[in-house]
């Protein structure tokens, strides 16, 4: 039998192997993410969590559900209804939120901004739905419930050109870390949008001209932009050479004015409409750990990795010592696992770790018992030197930070 994830055809059997998430026609186009899969989700967003604080980008939390007049001023409930998911509550039409940058918009409303606020940059992992036709849903590529990094960045018009650039280097340097090569793409104009053709203009010259001070090759995609604005896409290539949209980065001169979203400018007088950069690096957070599964092919690199440590005891007197190193390691924050079976022998259980892709198996006997130390395989076969756990624990974690795509040879 054969599943399809993100386009690619995986067999059943070694997907219920890595045990990730799986699908029910209970809730068609959501994804449950099992433990282990969950492990890579949070660690994804982790990840971004930690560029978030380099970066200058706060976190919030928004509500999930908004009555449809909301959608109303963002322009939504004109242009994008039919994705949406409705339903009435007390005589009034609510709707779950397909995006953030609405909710944004009332947060930035809330109180008086200065432009001594601004770049305000707002990050948000808040869960979203969007309507797929039930024929159309595909794996974890195309879903009804998804997550993204997403995020906005209210700003003054001189500012743009800084924080559009802080976003493709944000893009590049985490691309970098997965070994992404990727292509820029720049949407222009659709055939039925919203706000000024002037502004529209606007926009578009100055993503052109960031895109050309990037010095990386671009090309132009014409009425592909958001109803909004135009847009830059982002498209990485997977390891069967397709390439997929993740990250995008969207200028819009519309919310702010349909919002009537203003700051007190330098000069003291109130009126000035910010410009919001939508951005998305990961972009969905499902798609992405498809197309991660499909380039690693089960072979997860070692900070990513939901299998990353297997304790393997030497015989039954050992197996008490076994569980207890084992839980230090979970205890400092990894994927580790015990393999307590008494009927298979200890190359065997080297060998079907291996299979299994941990990254480190750690055989304990006597000796390790006694010293309170561990012997280091990896996934390849290689045999390091006994090493006390705390070492081992310390120097895994500095591996872990590293984010390298095959640390096991650096251990």
């Amino acid at each position: 039998m054969i599943l399809i994830i993100s386009g690619q055809f995986w067999r059943v059997n070694k997907l219920k192997e890595q045990e990730l998430f799986f699908f029910h026609e209970l809730s068609p186009g959501s994804c449950f993410f099992l433990p282990r899969g969950a492990f890579i989700y949070n660690t994804l967003t982790a990840f971004i969590q930690e560029e978030y604080h380099r970066r200058g980008f706060t976190e919030v939390i928004s509500p999930n559900i908004y009555s449809s007049r909301l959608w109303e001023v963002s322009g939504h409930w004109q242009h994008y209804r039919e994705n949406m998911f409705s339903f009435e509550v007390e005589k009034e039409v609510f709707a779950l939120k397909p995006m953030n940058c609405p909710g944004h918009c009332l947060m930035f409303d809330h109180r008086p901004r200065s432009w001594r606020e601004l770049p305000l940059r707002l990050a948000d992992f808040g869960v979203l739905h969007r309507y797929e036709f039930s024929g159309t849903l595909t794996g974890l590529s195309r879903v009804r419930r998804f997550e993204q990094d997403d995020a906005h960045i209210f700003c003054m018009i001189e500012q743009v050109d800084e924080e559009i650039s802080e976003c493709l280097d944000f893009i590049r340097s985490v691309y970098g870390v997965f070994g992404f090569s990727f292509q820029l793409i720049l949407s222009t104009r659709p055939e039925k949008f919203l706000g000024d053709l002037h502004l529209w203009n606007q926009a578009e010259k100055q993503l052109e001209c960031c895109l050309n001070a990037f010095d990386e090759q671009w090309r132009l995609s014409a009425g592909d932009g958001a109803f909004y604005g135009p847009k830059i896409d982002i498209e990485i290539k997977d390891a069967l050479g397709r390439y997929h949209q993740c990250a995008t980065i969207q200028l819009d001169f519309q919310l702010p004015i349909q919002f009537n979203l203003v700051y007190v400018s330098k000069d003291g007088t109130s009126g000035s409409h910010p410009v919001i950069i939508h951005r998305a690096v990961l972009g969905s957070l499902e798609r992405m750990v498809a197309i991660l599964a499909e380039d690693y092919a089960g072979k997860w690199p070692f900070w990513l990795s939901p299998r990353q440590i297997m304790v393997i005891p030497d015989g039954p007197a050992c197996e008490e010592y076994g569980q207890r190193v084992c839980q230090e390691f979970v205890e400092a924050g990894f994927m580790a696992d015990v393999d307590l079976d008494p009927d298979v022998l200890l190359n065997k259980k080297i060998r079907n770790s291996q299979l299994a892709q941990y990254n480190f198996i750690l055989v304990v006997g006597e000796r390790e018992k006694a010293n309170h130390s561990v012997s280091v395989h990896t996934g390849d076969s290689k045999v390091h030197d006994e090493l006390s756990v705390v070492a081992t624990i310390e120097k895994m974690k500095h591996l872990q930070q590293l984010r390298k795509m095959r640390a096991e040879e650096d251990f």
